[in-house]
């Protein structure tokens, strides 16, 4: 047990350092640390966490050192000097170092895709609909990104939980990549929904802002308590269209309700969120990607079903692997022969604009947000 009198920053990262495993990833850890830790201020809880997450982005090149500490402090200047000059790394060893040997069987690896990897990742805010620019002034130490104009990235230091914005439930904490997939989604008020794999409901809010609190949504996932923190989030964001069910991704459905649309944000092995939660680089094996691969196929064929015709099909994850993006769109087209791919809008991004695509490759440095698949149907008539 941590004392409470106890802020030293590196002790403290090293304690969680010391507690992530296979078995626990660094983001638990983190919590029950800082848990332990009543009196933390909030600048020094994000720079543990910081600390942390730094550790593991530059976790191969620590190999040689001893002790956590040592490895540690390696770690932050390697990171300090590619911020400084993202040159100073050469992409040869970004190459042999930043993600595992396997990587470059399971998916393209870029050099951009590498260099972003190693930065630090954005903290990005989702506003209510039509109130972004007035957040990011209240807010200060914010800004609008011109690609999509609720998402915020807010570089400030206060402790967003407590500010009285998200107590009123103006803003949500969601990544922009996450952002645009209800963007594509489109919702309209007055229609029925389904976010089939909702976690703890970061896009059945969006889907509902959208929908203006209008028509009806269901919010369905395996886990229970994703389900309860999903009640919880829905009363603070004063989301009252909304029902959710226990569903386990199987073949019965948990109604016989024909939706106008059907998002399928399926578990994936996350090699989209490298940089973001680094340590996950150095647990995620291919068999992993293989068997989500069979999950993705299999929820996708079971919710095709509740799709009305004419309605849409929107199937998104945050990983890059081809198992588990192109692979499984493939077989849908294969295999669903009442549904057709649906043209998204033309997608604006940092570098480059996609138009006529039904399936988008998303890559951090398009968003300076996460990588995501995105890909959708739009059921025969």
């Amino acid at each position: 047990m941590l004392r409470a009198v106890m802020h030293n920053v590196p002790e403290i990262a090293a304690e969680v350092i010391r507690q992530t495993g296979k078995d626990k990833p660094a983001d638990a850890a983190l919590r029950e640390v800082l848990k332990q830790i009543k009196d933390l201020a909030p600048f020094d809880a994000t720079e543990v966490a910081k600390t942390v997450f730094i550790y593991y982005r530059w976790h191969v090149w620590l190999r040689e050192e001893r002790g956590v500490e040592a490895k540690m402090r390696l770690a932050l200047r390697l990171n300090q000097r590619f911020q400084a000059d993202e040159g100073s790394i050469p992409l040869a060893e970004l190459r042999a170092k930043a993600v595992p040997a396997w990587t470059a069987a399971e998916m393209e690896v870029t050099d951009e895709w590498l260099r972003a990897l190693q930065r630090e990742p954005k903290l990005w805010l989702r506003a209510k609909r039509g109130t972004g620019a007035a957040l990011a002034r209240t807010l200060f130490a914010a800004e609008v990104s011109p690609l999509l104009p609720e998402a915020i990235w807010y570089r400030g230091e206060e402790d967003l939980f407590k500010t009285p914005e998200f107590h009123a439930g103006e803003f949500e904490i969601q990544d922009i990549a996450s952002q645009l997939v209800g963007m594509l989604c489109a919702p309209q008020p007055g229609e029925t929904w389904w976010d089939t794999c909702a976690g703890e409901g970061g896009k059945t809010l969006h889907l509902s802002d959208l929908m203006q609190n209008k028509g009806m949504l269901w919010a369905s996932d395996r886990a229970d308590w994703r389900l309860k923190k999903l009640k919880r989030r829905a009363g603070r964001a004063k989301v009252f269209n909304y029902r959710s069910a226990h569903w386990d991704g199987g073949a019965t459905r948990p109604t016989k309700t024909k939706f106008d649309g059907v998002l399928v944000d399926a578990p994936c092995s996350g090699s989209g969120t490298w940089q973001r939660n680094p340590q996950a680089r150095w647990t995620t094996e291919p068999k992993d990607v293989r068997e989500l691969s069979e999950i993705q196929k299999r929820l996708l064929a079971h919710v095709a079903p509740s799709v009305k015709p004419g309605g849409k099909l929107i199937f998104s994850v945050c990983t890059l692997t081809r198992a588990e993006t192109t692979e499984v769109a493939a077989q849908f087209n294969a295999t669903q022969p009442d549904f057709e791919p649906r043209i998204f809008p033309d997608i604006k991004l940092s570098e480059r604009t996609i138009s006529g695509a039904a399936a988008l490759t998303l890559w951090p440095e398009d968003l300076n947000g996460n990588g995501m698949f995105i890909a959708g149907w739009q059921r025969k008539k």
